[in-house]
């Protein structure tokens, strides 16, 4: 197993359990303790773990795994959301995705949508996703749109105050949001201010708000607030959703499509 390859294996599972030790990590990746021990040390240097004696732990309420190390969890359900998010998508519509793995499921769902393989253009993207816009840029039926900024490593995102001129510029049709928390109370969130704030831009310059999100992610608040819930129009998550959570988000006035 290369390096990279078991930094993501142990990344995922501390996110999962929220502790491990060297001993536990060894045994689950079958390499030596001594590896082990070396790859937290390395990763705590990273900030991307908090070190302790024996093992390790997640940081708290600000924890981000960067992207590229997040692509494997909750795979399946990211894949059913995404394409029941694409198919609220009309030919000829103006679509903002922000970053992040769910709504990079969306933008994959939507280049395999067979209505949208030709048109003047069929689709036009707006993005601050740089892997988002290098997936896309490759289909002539999209046209893609990117908000300018400064590029954000954890999640290949395009932040500051140099996409307010772009987006202040644009209307769009509908914005679909990956998120890190969302709930009733507190609403839509991410853990980065700067994300948060072009995030809040794709909203305000959207006639509706989709929020794609899996299971894990509701009735949770993050750092960052993007929107209240009472923006948002449709919510579209995975089945596993518990009843109690669908149900106050149906009270407060949001479409609920689980999948």
């Amino acid at each position: 197993m290369s390096r990279d390859a078991r930094w993501k294996a142990l990344l995922e599972l501390l996110v999962e359990r929220g502790r491990l030790d060297v001993e536990e990590a060894a045994a689950d990746l079958e390499v030596s303790a001594a590896t082990i021990r070396r790859d937290f040390d390395q990763l705590a240097e990273q900030q991307m773990l908090v070190r302790t004696r024996g093992g390790a732990v997640v940081h708290g309420v600000s924890y981000e795994l960067p992207l590229r190390y997040k692509t494997a969890r909750h795979a399946s359900e990211k894949q059913r959301i995404a394409k029941a998010v694409a198919e609220l998508i009309a030919p000829g519509e103006a679509v903002g995705l922000t970053g992040g793995t769910t709504t990079t499921e969306v933008a994959r769902a939507l280049a395999v949508r067979g209505d949208f393989s030709s048109g003047s253009p069929a689709l036009t993207i707006v993005t601050n996703a740089l892997n988002i816009a290098n997936e896309l840029a490759v289909r002539p039926q999209f046209k893609i749109v990117l908000t300018g900024g400064v590029a954000r490593p954890q999640s290949y995102e395009l932040v500051g105050p140099l996409a307010d001129g772009v987006l202040s510029q644009i209307t769009l049709d509908v914005a679909v949001l990956g998120v890190v928390a969302f709930d009733v109370t507190h609403g839509a969130a991410a853990h980065d201010e700067a994300e948060a704030a072009i995030n809040r831009l794709l909203c305000e310059r959207a006639e509706r708000v989709v929020v794609a999100a899996d299971s894990s992610k509701l009735g949770h608040r993050a750092f960052a607030r993007i929107c209240a819930a009472e923006k948002v129009g449709t919510l579209v998550t995975d089945s596993a959703a518990a009843p109690e959570t669908v149900r106050r988000f149906e009270e407060a006035g949001l479409r609920v499509l689980t999948v």
